[in-house]
């Protein structure tokens, strides 16, 4: 489907990222580390919604000592820790059972600094993220491209994982973000071709929930669609648990990963004559448990309607205050607009029960 660029493999706990390794789904705690009850419910509601590798950050001794607590609460979930100027931090997550550090070459400190940390990781053979952001890029690099660019982005990633390389450590996954979209993609496309480690892609501080999201998905996707990226994020200034949901609707939208059910319904028009949203809207949130891949049809008119209805497992196209049901592209009976969600949801869960979807 997409010419994905081939990587080497590096693994965060047991989840393994690159190569031909389904793209992983990422997402970061919002509450403070040390609060260990909150943190690890919120680590748990996220692997629960799907999230397959959690970031929290690590910025203070409370943090540190906080970040080994919740390490032994909450099992195997794959945990990254995430750190900002001091090493010490990063030395005292790695001590503490991280499965993989997040560290920003911008702000991290000296040579000396990054070898201390590279050591303490090859100790425990954990994965390193050399993680360079638009908002940290060194000054240098700033001066030397008169501003923030994607070259400097690019530049500022081969430099440290090659200081990394220097230090005998190569279990390196890399990601360059910014805020903006085309600087995020030049960054990439200047890296990938000169180093094979795995790619950690997202745009950052991308916004709220809805300008944030789309503006995540057009980013990512432009990568993905690039062959470039093992695992993402979709950062949002909202509840983490809308990361996940976003990035598991792009991925599945893109045929990268299946997690569900896929709705296909009309934006509705002038010729809809049943109130079809809130029936898509019920269906859509009934159905957020199923885990199988059954693609629903939910039609407003006959103009598109029976042919993208016949396409799906099932489906309904409507008609003026009723609809026809339609399974495996045959007509199985007509039905009123009062009835649709309740049928719609009651056919899906006997496909999904019998196992037989298309």
């Amino acid at each position: 489907m997409y010419n994905r660029r081939k990587s080497r493999v590096v693994k965060i706990g047991e989840v393994a990222i690159g190569g031909e390794h389904p793209i992983t789904i990422e997402s970061m705690t919002n509450t403070k580390t040390a609060d260990v009850e909150g943190t690890v419910a919120q680590i748990k509601a996220l692997a629960a919604e799907g999230c397959e590798i959690v970031r929290v950050t690590v910025n203070t001794p409370d943090a540190a000592e906080g970040f080994a607590a919740l390490r032994r609460k909450i099992g195997n979930i794959p945990l990254v820790a995430d750190i900002h100027f001091d090493y010490k931090m990063a030395i005292a997550a790695i001590e503490a059972g991280a499965d993989n550090i997040r560290i920003n070459p911008g702000n991290i400190g000296s040579a000396d600094r990054v070898r201390a940390i590279a050591d303490a990781a090859g100790r425990r053979s954990i994965s390193i993220r050399v993680g360079v952001n638009s908002g940290s890029l060194e000054q240098d690099l700033i001066d030397a491209h008169s501003g923030v660019t994607g070259r400097g982005l690019a530049e500022s990633a081969l430099r440290n994982v090659r200081l990394l390389e220097q230090f005998d450590f190569d279990n390196i996954i890399v990601s360059m973000k910014a805020s903006n979209i085309p600087m995020t993609l030049e960054a990439h496309e200047i890296f990938a071709p000169q180093m094979d480690y795995p790619l950690h892609i997202g745009i950052t501080e991308a916004g709220t929930l809805y300008s944030g999201t789309i503006k995540s998905t057009a980013g990512i996707s432009s990568l993905l669609t690039r062959g470039l990226g093992d695992t993402v994020r979709i950062s949002l200034t909202a509840d983490p648990i809308e990361e996940v949901r976003a990035a598991k609707e792009m991925l599945q939208a893109l045929r990268l990963r299946t997690f569900g059910p896929e709705i296909i319904s009309c934006p509705t028009c002038g010729r809809t004559e049943v109130d079809l949203i809130p029936i898509a809207n019920e269906v859509r949130q009934r159905i957020r448990h199923i885990a199988s891949p059954i693609s629903v049809a939910i039609m407003g008119c006959v103009v598109n309607g029976p042919g993208e209805a016949k396409e799906c497992d099932i489906g309904i196209a409507a008609g003026k205050g009723a609809g026809i049901l339609f399974k495996k592209g045959e007509i199985v009976r007509k039905i009123s607009e009062v009835e649709m969600a309740d049928v719609l949801v009651c056919e899906i869960e006997k496909i999904v029960e019998s196992g037989n979807m298309l």
